[in-house]
């Protein structure tokens, strides 16, 4: 299958939002269109994310989003690959990889350091395909959230 990786602009906000929803009803959360595609124009409207889309077909039907980090041993910037989809009909077919790819070359272009991710121990598409793609899992740290 043909595809293309292209980064997203505002002209794309309609199309990644609806990947955007699916993502999140992956990771069980209700489904709200709108609030996401709020949520994408904030990001973007302030560099506050980077989001490359796969096109296939003449659609997008994957997505991946960066957030902009500095690593404190490395002292440099580095990105955190927060969200990568693919749209289950489009699944194994390389596109994941090439989302990957595209946020790895991103780094070179922007002077970063790497890349790092979380994922949920339960998502074995995702541990599956991480050290596929050169990812190192990282046992010695403990990811601790607060929520207000």
């Amino acid at each position: 299958m043909d595809f293309k990786i292209k980064k997203a602009g505002l002209e794309d906000l309609d199309e990644t939002a609806g990947l955007f929803d699916l993502y999140r009803i992956f990771y069980r959360q209700a489904s709200d269109v709108e609030k996401g595609k709020a949520f994408l124009k904030e990001r973007l409207l302030n560099n506050e994310s980077d989001i490359f889309l796969a096109i296939a077909e003449g659609k997008a039907v994957g997505f991946v989003q960066l957030y902009k980090l500095f690593h404190y041993t490395r002292l440099e910037k580095q990105w955190l690959l927060s969200d990568l989809f693919v749209h289950p009909d489009y699944r194994g077919k390389g596109i994941s990889v090439a989302l990957i790819d595209r946020s790895k070359e991103w780094c070179n272009e922007t002077n970063a350091c790497g890349l790092m991710l979380e994922t949920e121990k339960t998502n074995d598409i995702g541990n599956n395909l991480y050290p596929r793609c050169e990812f190192e899992y990282d046992g010695l740290h403990n990811y601790y959230h607060w929520w207000k």
